[in-house]
């Protein structure tokens, strides 16, 4: 009986301590094989605990192991976009300008009483107040809504990203008609030669741009875009 409560406690401090290191905060912020590593984790961490005749390092070994793996898929995918996009997908727009996007919606196979009920639960009761409903990779629904002020007449803006981590997002570019030239331009403008320094940024339907480099300030400017009635 000791040698069970003995293996509890320690396994518990380990799992804390591995998932701590993680850096895992709730479970709807995890993305895909965050979730299948913790899951696989909670259950090999009752190997030992359930048999006092199992020898601790049957638990041990695999949570360890678990954890490394987990943080080498987070270092790739933060290095690359496209080993990012392979293990966590990418987020997928299911309502935009033109109303439910069905094809998208075949893609995720999701019906339209998904979308409703992730809808409602956002706080909207009906469609019409919405903009854009955006389904991210960690499985949470993004609502964007309309402007309530019938008299303004300026849409409603939805940044597209063109680059992360120093690196261009391709499908961001295409989708916006954005100029690989004018941008490094604009760059070069506040004084960033070098992409590396870049940590995110993104335009606007009407050109705008924000930056955000790794250790200075954010800031905005616009650019001329060929794609802006795209999204």
């Amino acid at each position: 009986m000791l040698i069970v409560f003995i293996k509890s406690v320690v396994t518990f401090v380990l799992v804390f301590l591995v998932i701590r290191l993680m850096g895992k905060r709730q479970l709807g912020e995890m993305q895909p094989f965050e979730l299948v590593i913790t899951l696989i984790i909670a259950e090999v961490a009752c190997i030992p605990m359930n048999d006092p005749y199992i020898p601790f390092y049957y638990g041990v070994v695999p949570i360890v192991t678990l954890a490394f793996l987990d943080i080498c898929f987070s270092f790739i995918a933060r290095k690359s976009i496209k080993a990012r996009r392979l293990l966590s997908g990418k987020s997928i727009l299911i309502v935009d300008k033109d109303g439910i996007n069905y094809e998208n919606m075949k893609k995720l196979n999701l019906n339209v009483n998904d979308l409703l009920e992730a809808i409602r639960s956002s706080g909207y009761a009906d469609l019409n107040e919405i903009e854009y409903a955006i389904l991210e990779t960690n499985g949470k629904l993004c609502v964007v809504e309309k402007w309530s002020d019938p008299t303004i007449e300026t849409p409603v803006l939805l940044p597209s990203a063109l680059m992360i981590d120093g690196k261009w997002n391709e499908d961001g570019m295409e989708l916006a008609g954005a100029d690989k030239k004018t941008v490094t331009e604009m760059l070069a403008r506040h004084g960033i030669t070098k992409l590396s320094d870049i940590l995110y940024m993104d335009v606007r339907q009407n050109g705008t741009v924000y930056v955000s480099p790794k250790y200075e300030k954010c800031f905005t400017d616009t650019i001329e875009i060929k794609g802006g009635n795209n999204w």
